[in-house]
């Protein structure tokens, strides 16, 4: 009789269970490889050359590119929130602390109007932000990553969650961790995300209190009096072109010498130094530095894993004519 009742109990439990599973599944699968093929079939081949054409012109856009997918997809979901402007009433993500130092944002007006004299109001503005990052990856060195697409983009702004979800330069890796791990991505997925430090550059903003008053210890002396001649004094403007690369070996290459330099101790940042003294993620580093295709094949899935976050999909979202605004009508 126990045992009738308990296997009554577990067919219940999965009937309940089961309208979740079918919607998240459903969710996952409103994306879709090649969305735009009959809507708009050059749309992904448009996109990958106008990011050449900036590369060409602008190096570090495909820096800008993969940053994006990071800043965007983190907060709620890949839906493009991080394009909006402040106007009428909607404050935008970029005016966050997190956000500081991020650029570009201009250029993807130029590939949206590229894709709106080809097909008007078709291509949402958050594929535009996970396909460019996708293009950008393999200009820089990186592999090449198959993304579906069919998102769409949102009507609102999040700033107040920005702070929230996407970590700090100097949170603890345990904090780090977790943000990811909230959605998806494991550990070795997110030391291999933080390998995209291995191209662009940073601010002495964000360096200066590894440096002033005294000299953080688990920098490597040599690498530290470097540092110090990138940013000579503790209180920076943060205005002033005052950087440092991530990388001053292969500076524009998504590559493991990022992981070999953290061996190094020359972690740019507190959050890479800190992936070789936990014991949850040097592991990972040390294999990273040791192989880079072992590298490129775990980055290609994490961010394959954060494109697909939480997409906006159907009519949930909208396709926005101009990436900086919601739709008038």
């Amino acid at each position: 009789m126990m045992a009738i009742k308990s296997h009554h109990c577990c067919l219940s439990f999965i009937f309940l269970l089961l309208p979740l599973l079918l919607q998240l599944h459903s969710v996952k699968c409103n994306l879709q490889l090649n969305y735009y093929a009959q809507s708009c079939p050059n749309a992904e081949e448009i996109i990958k050359q106008q990011v050449i054409k900036l590369y060409n012109k602008h190096g570090n856009t495909a820096v800008s590119w993969v940053r994006n997918l990071f800043h965007d997809c983190m907060v709620k979901s890949c839906d493009a929130s991080l394009l909006l402007e402040t106007v009428n009433g909607i404050e935008s993500e970029q005016k966050s602390d997190r956000s500081f130092g991020m650029r570009n944002f201009k250029y993807v007006k130029t590939i949206k109007d590229a894709l709106e004299q080809e097909c008007p109001r078709t291509v949402s503005c958050a594929d535009i932000v996970s396909l460019s990052a996708r293009d950008g990856i393999v200009l820089l060195g990186g592999p090449r990553i198959e993304m579906k697409t069919g998102r769409k983009d949102s009507k609102r702004s999040y700033l107040p969650e920005v702070e929230n979800t996407i970590p700090n330069h100097n949170d603890s890796m345990e904090l780090v961790l977790s943000r990811f791990q909230s959605i998806g991505i494991d550990t070795q997925g997110v030391v291999a995300l933080l390998g995209a430090h291995s191209v662009g550059r940073v601010h002495c903003v964000n360096l200066v209190h590894r440096l002033y008053p005294t000299v953080d210890p688990t920098l490597e002396p040599d690498y530290a009096e470097y540092l110090k001649g990138r940013c000579p004094t503790p209180d920076p403007d943060p205005e002033a072109v005052l950087y440092s690369r991530n990388d001053r070996e292969t500076p524009m290459i998504l590559d493991n010498m990022y992981y070999k330099n953290l061996l190094k101790h020359k972690g740019l940042l507190v959050i890479d130094q800190q992936l070789t003294s936990d014991p949850t993620t040097s592991p990972f580093v040390e294999k990273m530095a040791a192989d880079n295709g072992y590298f490129h094949d775990q980055f290609a899935r994490a961010v394959l894993l954060l494109s697909e976050n939480n997409p906006l999909t159907g009519d949930e979202g909208e396709v926005r004519k101009d990436c900086r605004y919601v739709n008038s009508e």
